[in-house]
């Protein structure tokens, strides 16, 4: 049996041309019947690495019983010109998430996936303390299981005051390990399995990995990273997937 929260992350690699640029992570979400895939908005485009994209692919499994069967399915990011993925923005500027939908008729018919749902996202009922444990799902500088095709995981930890934006913007961080490629990772904490509207996903989708932290006086030489991470909010995803 896989479990169904593995099949919610994708392996996402950019492109420009035929040319391969980067690993990434990103994930499935789900409104009114709609598809999206969720990363990081530095995935779509990045201007001070000169990270410029043309078109996405990402994996995806075709068959239940066989994981090791698996497709590439190209998702241009650009039509006559114009980007066609949403990005986030507010009051404190650029939310580096951004989300592209996905045309459900061009998937294989067999495609196997799951998708978070707005049922899945925190509300004020949902208690988020202050060093909850965290799962962050996703691909560490591409790294996963290349027979079966599916995500690792990283443990982490609510490392600020979940609701509050830190410096004053739209995110919170955790302590985790993590490396480049689990940018777009879906940051995800357990819950029980009460809800039916969040079906085989007992899981409230907290954030958005984006990137390490570092703080500006650390001495390279002496001191260790600080191995913390920002995740912004998830809630910016209600405002993206708006019609």
């Amino acid at each position: 049996m896989i479990e169904p929260m593995l099949l919610t992350a994708a392996r996402l690699l950019t492109f420009q041309g035929q040319r391969a640029l980067t690993n990434a992570s990103g994930f499935f979400f789900e409104r009114d019947g709609r598809l999206f895939l969720v990363t990081s908005r530095h995935v779509m485009i990045d201007e001070p690495s000169k990270h410029y994209p043309d078109r996405i692919e990402i994996e995806l499994h075709l068959d239940a019983d066989n994981l090791a069967h698996s497709i590439g399915f190209s998702i241009p990011l650009y039509r006559d010109g114009k980007s066609i993925w949403r990005q986030g923005r507010d009051s404190a500027g650029e939310i580096d998430v951004a989300l592209i939908e996905l045309e459900r008729g061009a998937l294989p018919a067999t495609a196997l996936y799951r998708a978070y749902t707005p049922a899945h996202l925190p509300t004020t009922a949902d208690l988020v303390e202050i060093g909850s444990s965290l799962l962050v799902v996703g691909f560490p500088l591409g790294f996963h299981d290349p027979l079966h095709h599916l995500p690792v995981v990283r443990q982490a930890a609510v490392a600020s005051s979940f609701g509050l934006r830190f410096r004053g913007e739209g995110y919170f961080l955790t302590d985790a390990r993590t490396h480049r490629g689990t940018s777009g990772a879906p940051v995800v904490m357990r819950v029980p399995a009460q809800d039916p509207a969040r079906g085989d996903l007992p899981w409230l989708l907290l954030g958005v990995h984006s990137a390490r932290i570092d703080a500006g006086t650390r001495d390279r030489a002496v001191d260790e990273a600080l191995g913390l991470n920002c995740a912004w909010y998830a809630d910016i995803l209600l405002a993206l997937t708006q019609p």
